[in-house]
């Protein structure tokens, strides 16, 4: 049997994943030994829906569990929840935004790589059937070499829980997920409710329009010569994205693969950097990787 912990549960992701484990024998496998926020009335109202123990501190369950699921809503409180399981703990979910603090890369994946923690998590838009297509053919150069791209999602610019960094990797994501990891620069320009950021690749460009409480506006698109493709991401219940986030940290604990290497993990940290560096400067900012 397998144990874990949930750390942080003020989202849904947390509530999406306790219910897949209550609603089919598929985890029968994994045990949740306990739920904890800050935000103490959150961890009681999941406790009391799916009957697990609610843990006083983030680090009651240190040296007892096999997988941790940092999903704090704060990108603040990542690193700090995950460190003091990381020398037992060898398998770690990690939610959006991975962090806040470009600063703190270093020593977070140092961590994760000196210690052998296998590692899954960011952006659950990534495991959306329109990314994972639009990936796939920009990777095959299907109907021609990338010529363009953009990709819409809604953003929450003054949100308590970490400002702009708070839902921004989600388009960030997948705007890497889809064009590539590792843009060389961005600039944004600002109206009204809209952030548009234009990151630069070697050979094209892509737009995010980041959009100010539009939380059903994912949309992606990838331009050739030849062909205009572009897709819409609904985030209903039939949508099984939030599934194949869990189902992928579950194999990790059974002893899969990591999926993505640490520096692709942490990459859209320090594009969301750059993207809050040119709100503030109005210029183009270089996008500096330093791993």
């Amino acid at each position: 049997m397998k144990k874990i912990v949930f750390l942080g549960c003020e989202n849904s992701h947390a509530d999406s994943f306790l219910r897949f484990m209550s609603e089919s024998d598929e985890y029968k496998d994994i045990e949740v030994l306990g739920v904890y926020s800050d935000e103490r009335d959150s961890a009681v109202n999941l406790g009391e829906k799916y009957g697990v123990p609610v843990l006083n501190s983030y680090d009651e369950c240190v040296g007892k569990v096999d997988g941790v699921v940092v999903t704090a809503r704060h990108g603040i409180k990542h690193y700090e929840f995950a460190r003091p399981y990381m020398d037992e703990c060898k398998v770690m979910f990690i939610d959006k935004p991975i962090t806040t603090d470009v600063g703190e890369i270093k020593a977070f994946m140092g961590d994760l790589v000196s210690k052998n923690v296998r590692v899954s998590g960011g952006s659950s838009l990534i495991h959306d059937d329109a990314v994972i297509e639009l990936k796939a053919d920009r990777e095959s150069d299907a109907y021609g070499k990338t010529v363009g791209g953009m990709v819409c999602a809604p953003i929450q610019a003054n949100s308590t829980y970490g400002g702009f960094y708070f839902y921004a990797q989600h388009l960030t994501e997948m705007v890497l997920e889809i064009f590539g990891r590792y843009p060389k620069s961005v600039k944004v320009y600002k109206q009204p409710g809209t952030y548009t950021a234009v990151f630069r690749y070697d050979g094209y460009d892509v737009t995010g329009i980041f959009v100010e409480g539009g939380y059903t506006c994912y949309y992606s698109a990838r331009i050739t010569a030849q062909k205009s493709k572009g897709l819409n991401s609904v985030l209903d219940a039939a949508n099984p994205l939030f599934k194949r986030e869990w189902d992928e940290f579950c194999e990790l604990l059974r002893g899969g693969e990591q999926k993505k290497s640490y520096e692709d993990f942490f990459a859209p940290v320090y594009v969301m950097d750059a993207i809050v560096r040119s709100i503030d400067s109005d210029e183009e900012e270089q996008i500096v990787y330093e791993y």
